[in-house]
C-alpha cells in the first residue's frame, strides 16, 4: 500500500478510506491517542489505537520523535480541532526516539536553543511552518519571472570580481597554507593557485546577469551569495540567497514597476497558498508581542500587513525629499533617532520604518540617492550628485528591495571604476558590454531571507534559513 500524506486526509471526503500513513509522533496520551505529523502540513492526524490489543512493549516505544507507520481506516473525528482521525489496525515502529535524550519535546523551546539543534528543529510546528512558507515563496519567485517572460541564469558562485566594491569576500584557494608559494617580492604567488589568480565566493550575481540581459532581454538569477562581514546581528548572514532580475531597455521607472509587481505577486501567491501556516505564525507573533511594550508591537496582524502591501499602490519619494521629511519629523526634533539624518548619509532602518509606518503608512520607493553612498555601476543623474537608484521599503521591516538603472555609458563607468579603485582589467568583460551595443538597462536585488523574515514574522534571520552561517559558526 502506498503512503498517504496527512495533508490529503483531513477532509470529510476521505472518511471510509483504508490508508497507510507514516510520520513522527508529536504526542501519545491515554495509551490510545497518537498525534502524528509527517511534515506535509501544520496539522497532525490523530491515530486511535486499541489500547487493549496493542502490545505494551510497542506502546512504550511510542514516544515523541519516534517514526511510525500505521494502517487503518479514516473516520470522522469525535474530538475537537480535527475533522478526521485514523482508526489503527496495524502499527509499526520504524525508528525509536529515546525520550531521555531526544531534545525536541512538546514544550516551548527558545530560538537560541533550537539554533543549536538546527538538525532537529524542523520537527517543531514553528520551523515546519517557516520552511513550508519558504518553499512557497521560492516557487512564487520562479512563477512570477517565468510568467513575465524572464530566463533564469545560473551565475558563478566562484568569481574574480567584487560586484559591490566592498571587499568583504571569502577567498577560494587550493594553495597549501602550510607552504604558500611566494613571488620574488614576498607576496603570495596566486599564479600557482587553481585558477591562476585570486578567486572569491560571489557577493552578487548581478554583473554576470547584466551580460545575459544584454542578449536575452530579461533574465534573473536566484542563487547563494556570500559576505565575509563580521556582523553578529539578527539581520546578517555570511551565506544567503539573492533574487536579481536584470532587464535591457528598461529605465528606473520600469524597474520600480517591476519591483512592485514582483513583490505583490509573490505575497498574493503565498497568502493564497499558505493560510494555515501563516495563521499559526501570526498567532505565534501575537503571543510573543504580549510581552513587549505597546510601541514595539506591530500595528496590524501578520496576514493583514501582507495583504495591505498587495492592495496598496507604492508611493514614490526622492532621497532628498525623504531627508526633508525626516528632518521635519517629531522624532528628529525630539532627538529620538539614534543615527544622524542629513543629506549624504545613508538611511538607517529606524528612518525607513518611520517613513513607511508613520508618514506614508504604506510601501514606499525612495529614489535618486547620493552617488557617494551607492555602488559604482549605478547610473549617474544629470545633477552630477545623485544616481538613478531605488530602495523599496515596506512596513515592519524597511528596505526589502534595492536596485538601480545601470550606468550604460562607457566613459562614466570607467570614471566610476577609477573612483572606486576597481582596475579595469578586472572587469574588462563588464566594460565590453558598454562598448558593443550598449543600451539603457536596469535591475534590482531582493534578499530572499529578508523576504522570508517579512512574510513569516520571524525576527531573526538565522531562523529562516535551514543552516545559518555566521561568524564562528559553520555547524551542520
Amino acid at each position: 500500500m502506498q503512503r498517504e500524506r496527512i495533508v490529503n486526509l483531513r477532509d470529510e471526503a476521505q472518511v471510509g478510506r483504508e490508508v497507510l500513513v507514516q510520520g513522527w509522533v508529536r504526542t501519545f496520551r491515554n495509551d490510545q491517542f497518537i498525534a502524528l505529523n509527517d511534515g506535509s502540513c501544520l496539522g497532525n492526524l490523530q491515530l486511535v489505537i486499541d489500547r487493549e490489543a496493542t502490545n505494551d512493549d510497542i506502546k512504550k516505544r511510542i514516544t515523541t520523535g519516534a517514526a511510525i507507520a500505521a494502517k487503518g481506516v479514516i473516520e470522522a473525528s469525535q474530538g475537537r480541532g480535527q475533522v478526521t482521525e485514523l482508526k489503527v489496525m496495524e502499527l509499526e515502529i520504524l525508528g525509536d526516539a529515546d525520550p531521555e535524550s531526544f531534545p525536541i519535546q512538546m514544550k516551548r523551546h527558545t530560538m537560541e536553543f533550537l539554533r543549536e539543534k538546527a538538525h532537529l528543529r524542523f520537527r517543531t510546528s514553528t520551523f515546519g511552518a517557516v520552511f513550508r512558507v519558504r518553499h512557497a515563496l521560492n516557487y512564487a519567485v520562479h512563477k512570477f519571472f517565468t510568467e513575465q517572460g524572464f530566463f533564469q541564469m545560473h551565475t558563478p558562485i566562484i568569481t574574480g570580481s567584487d560586484a559591490e566594491g566592498a571587499g568583504e569576500m571569502f577567498q577560494v584557494t587550493t594553495l597549501d597554507l602550510d607552504n604558500v608559494p611566494k613571488t620574488e617580492d614576498g607576496t603570495v604567488d596566486f599564479a600557482e593557485d587553481f585558477f591562476g589568480k585570486t578567486a572569491n565566493l560571489t557577493v552578487s550575481g548581478q554583473l554576470e546577469a547584466e551580460l545575459g540581459a544584454m542578449a536575452l532581454g530579461q533574465v534573473y538569477t536566484f542563487g547563494p551569495t556570500f559576505r565575509a562581514e563580521n556582523s553578529n546581528t539578527s539581520r546578517h548572514l555570511a551565506e544567503f540567497w539573492m533574487i536579481e532580475p536584470e532587464v535591457a531597455f528598461a529605465d528606473l521607472a520600469s524597474n520600480m514597476k517591476l519591483a512592485e509587481d514582483c513583490l505583490k505577486a509573490i505575497l498574493r501567491d503565498v497568502l493564497a497558498g499558505c493560510d494555515e501556516d501563516l495563521e499559526f505564525l501570526e498567532n505565534r507573533e501575537l503571543q510573543a508581542e504580549k510581552q513587549l511594550p505597546q510601541d514595539q508591537r506591530h500595528e496590524a496582524p501578520l496576514r493583514a500587513r501582507l495583504q495591505a502591501v498587495v492592495d496598496a499602490p507604492f508611493q514614490h519619494v526622492t532621497y532628498t525629499e525623504a531627508i526633508d521629511l525626516l528632518q521635519r519629523s517629531k522624532p528628529y526634533k525630539k532627538k529620538k533617532f539614534k543615527y544622524p539624518v542629513e543629506w549624504g548619509v545613508d538611511l538607517q532602518s529606524e528612518h525607513e520604518r518611520w517613513l513607511v509606518e508613520k508618514h506614508f503608512n504604506g510601501p514606499v520607493i525612495i529614489t535618486d540617492y547620493p552617488a557617494s553612498i551607492k555602488a559604482f555601476y549605478m547610473r549617474q543623474n544629470d545633477d552630477g550628485k545623485t544616481v538613478a537608484a531605488m530602495d523599496v521599503l515596506v512596513p515592519g521591516i524597511g528596505e526589502i528591495i534595492g536596485g538601480s538603472q545601470r550606468e550604460e555609458r562607457l566613459d562614466r563607468l570607467q570614471a566610476k571604476c577609477a573612483e572606486f579603485n576597481i582596475p579595469e582589467d578586472h572587469v574588462w568583460w563588464y566594460l565590453d558590454t558598454r562598448r558593443f551595443g550598449s543600451a539603457v538597462h536596469s535591475g534590482f536585488g531582493m534578499g530572499f531571507e529578508r523576504l522570508v523574515m517579512y512574510v513569516t514574522g520571524m525576527t531573526n534571520i538565522r531562523d529562516v534559513i535551514p543552516f545559518p552561517r555566521t561568524p564562528q559558526n559553520a555547524e551542520f
